[in-house]
């Protein structure tokens, strides 16, 4: 057993992850330490005291792994290697040791459904067809069509666009990658390649004493290897959209129960957050998070970040949207753990979506900071543990509507764009790049990259030279340091909610939901509850006063929390949020 194993805790105990609030840094856009545009790990450990009086309790290090960059380190070349701009593994350990020192935890991003192309597994795997790593990958013969044309083993459409296969000349062959070309997928058939995964990926962190991982595209291990197409939804493409060839496959939770009893369990209590994309149905997620399943912790359920989404072919055209929504999402993924062993997650922001201010509460100046409260009083009541994304604290919002495309670095993003560049161009569809630029304005994973706020120097206070980023324009104005000393601010409000969020614990982070009023599309109301308590948790999305149809029930309540103190008790001011509880 690893020097580091602690006590296993027995299945369904109150694990010291649920209570937990856990803070993701983005270490590109997080700090930078040492001017060269980019943030770092020593940056990171610069700020750990900031995040300890936030209030959090767990770091979540997005990927800092040695890559090629292509796809912002998902694309990893070496498991054990940390990216040099970011600093070392010795860092690493550095950082580690001062979450610990204050009683924090650190958690690392597990990307092992793929890595990069320039991985040494790959490079050995497409040297020969012959090569002992060949089925580390999935490699498939062309077809050909009537005129003898070339065309990829399958009809799948990627998620950043084009074909999920591309043409190896050296080996005559296609590859498989669901993202980039440049991120081949691992083949989980393979044993060998699962050991290689376990020992490099995993248990190498684990033995540096990380407690857990935020474990990315965790149902995509398992594809179905029968390789047929997928049923054709776009006759202008070649490439139609396939997600239910490669999600929750046959082996999905075979693979999962390995890697907890092989290399997860003898650590003790280790956390394992998966993003679990594409899987609707409650009883099918509980496979994966039941304690007596031994697979994964909780997940995270990804319909928030996806509300004003389009299909995987029109993901960044904006689709308005309404507040049921969100209720009908929020209800959905707090209900399903009522009653059994499994757990949930609460979340509105990640380094994959918008800013929610700007989403989900106005980005206005008259109305950010009141917003910005708003989910904030949301999110604390809501049941699981809570994840807060760097910059969500003071109320960061999107990019401002006129950067141009230029400023956008996302590879996502700018496959979408380019795609509907040539469609604009050749008349497909002559208002397409329009539209997805006006969604990218909303919905771009870029604007929860841009550098973090610090305060109001040159760049934010991110960088003393120029950021990979540029920072956003308001920086002067929404920044840590204006904030920390204002009791008005939102930075003063979330650590205000957060103590209160562990005072009644009982209610927030275990209560049973219930939704009030489901069809009022302007407020949203909910009960938690939990033996006697109670808690009612009313929210005005809108920037118009609205009644509160709950007054009555409230006015037998104690208010524990307002962002709009003095209001009267039937009217709620726009965006106000208040808990009651009894």
């Amino acid at each position: 057993m690893s020097p580091h194993a602690i006590e296993i805790v027995p299945t369904g105990a109150n694990n010291w992850w649920k209570e937990s609030t856990i803070y993701q840094v983005y270490p590109a856009s997080f700090k930078d330490s040492n001017g060269d545009g980019w943030g770092d790990i020593p940056g990171v450990i610069e700020k750990i005291p900031y995040l300890h009086s936030l209030g959090v309790d767990v770091v979540w290090l997005s990927p800092m792994y040695d890559s090629p960059m292509h796809d912002m380190g998902y694309d990893i070349s070496d498991y054990e290697k940390v990216l040099p701009a970011y600093g070392s593994v010795a860092d690493v350990e550095k950082l580690i040791e001062a979450c610990h020192q204050r009683g924090m935890k650190l958690l690392l991003d597990l990307v092992i459904n793929h890595t990069s192309d320039q991985h040494k597994w790959f490079q050995e795997s497409r040297s020969s067809k012959d090569n002992a790593k060949r089925d580390w990958y999935f490699w498939r013969p062309a077809r050909y069509d009537q005129d003898g044309n070339r065309l990829p083993p399958t009809n799948w459409r990627g998620y950043f666009a084009g074909s999920t296969w591309t043409w190896d000349e050296h080996t005559q062959e296609y590859y498989l990658h669901l993202y980039a070309k440049e991120q081949p997928d691992l083949n989980w058939e393979s044993a060998a390649a699962r050991k290689a995964i376990y020992d490099s990926a995993v248990r190498f962190w684990l033995e540096k004493g990380v407690d857990g991982f935020r474990v990315d595209t965790v149902n995509k291990y398992s594809k179905f290897t029968e390789f047929t197409d997928a049923a054709i939804t776009d006759p202008k493409s070649y490439v139609q959209p396939a997600i239910a060839k490669w999600c929750n496959g046959p082996r999905m939770h075979e693979f999962l129960r390995e890697m907890y009893d092989e290399v997860l369990e003898p650590y003790g209590d280790v956390v394992t957050i998966g993003e679990l994309a594409n899987t609707p149905d409650p009883e099918h997620v509980l496979k994966y998070v039941g304690a007596e399943a031994k697979q994964l912790s909780m997940v995270f359920h990804l319909d928030i970040g996806h509300v004003g989404m389009g299909g995987l072919e029109d993901k960044y055209i904006f689709h308005p949207w309404q507040l049921t929504q969100i209720k009908s999402i929020v209800g959905k993924w707090q209900s399903f753990v009522e009653g059994t062993d499994g757990w949930t997650t609460v979340f509105a922001e990640n380094h994959d979506n918008g800013r929610s201010v700007s989403r989900y509460g106005s980005d206005a100046p008259e109305w950010r900071e009141i917003s910005a409260k708003m989910l904030a009083l949301m999110n604390v009541a809501l049941t699981g543990t809570l994840f807060i994304y760097q910059g969500q604290e003071i109320g960061m919002i999107n990019a401002p509507r006129d950067w141009p495309i230029d400023e956008y670095k996302d590879i996502e993003g700018l496959g979408y764009y380019r795609e509907a560049e040539r469609q604009t161009a050749s008349g497909v569809d002559p208002t397409r790049k329009e539209r997805i630029m006006d969604g990218l304005r909303i919905l771009a994973r870029d604007h929860s990259r841009l550098p973090m706020q610090w305060d109001s120097s040159l760049h934010a206070g991110f960088s003393t030279g120029t950021p990979w980023m540029r920072a956003h324009d308001l920086y002067p104005e929404i920044n840590v340091a204006r904030q920390e000393n204002d009791a008005a601010s939102v930075l003063s409000f979330w650590k205000q909610v957060l103590a209160l969020r562990k005072e009644h614990r009982h209610l927030f982070i275990h209560g049973a939901f219930e939704v009030v009023d489901f069809e009022n599309q302007q407020t949203f109301c909910f009960v938690k509850s939990r033996e006697e308590k109670k808690a009612l948790v009313a929210l005005n999305f809108t920037p118009e006063s609205q009644p509160f149809t709950q007054a009555t029930v409230a006015g037998e309540m104690k208010l524990l929390v307002s962002n709009s103190p003095g209001s009267s008790l039937d009217t709620l001011q726009p965006f106000e949020g208040r808990i009651y509880v009894s």
